[in-house]
C-alpha cells in the first residue's frame, strides 16, 4: 500500500492531539520489530520500528508523543491487528489519509472533538475491521 495512516489520541473533546505513552508504544511494537535495535530511537528521540507479523504482513512505523505514523502497510489482517491493538491500548484513533476518516473504538470516539465525529467510523479494533476499514475487505 502507497498509503500511511496515523494514530492519534483525543481527550475530552479537544482538537489538539495529546501525548501518546511511549511505554504502550514500545511494549505493543517491540515484540514484532524486524530491524536492529540499536536503530530503534532514533537521533531525536522519536521510535522507528519495522515490524512483522506471523501472517508476513509488515509495515514501517515512526512514533513520537504527539503521533504515529504507519508506513506504507501491507495487505495483511496481522500487520493492521498490531495496529489495532496500538490504538486500542492507547484509546487512540487510526486515521485514514485519503478521505479524512477517523477509526475509533467506542472509548476513543467519546473523546473526539465534535466536529471529528461525524466523519467517525465506530469499529471494532480488530485487524480484519481495521483492514476493511482502510483498504476495503478481500476476497476470498
Amino acid at each position: 500500500m502507497s498509503y500511511s495512516p496515523s494514530i492519534y489520541k483525543f481527550l475530552e473533546g479537544s482538537d489538539t492531539p495529546v501525548p501518546l505513552d511511549m511505554d504502550v508504544v514500545r511494549a505493543v511494537l517491540g515484540p514484532h520489530d524486524v530491524s536492529d535495535p540499536k536503530l530503534t530511537v532514533r537521533e531525536n528521540g522519536h521510535l522507528q520500528y519495522w515490524i512483522r507479523a506471523a501472517d508476513g504482513s509488515e509495515a514501517e512505523i515512526f512514533a513520537d508523543e504527539s503521533g504515529i505514523s504507519v508506513e506504507r502497510p501491507h495487505s495483511g489482517s496481522g500487520v493492521f491487528a498490531i495496529v489495532a491493538e496500538l490504538a486500542a491500548r492507547l484509546q487512540a484513533v487510526i486515521v485514514e489519509p485519503s478521505e479524512g476518516v477517523f477509526l475509533c473504538g467506542t472509548e476513543a470516539y467519546t473523546h473526539l472533538p465534535v466536529n471529528m465525529r461525524e466523519e467517525a467510523v465506530l469499529i471494532e479494533m480488530t485487524g480484519e475491521a481495521v483492514e476493511a476499514a482502510l483498504i476495503g475487505p478481500r476476497l476470498s
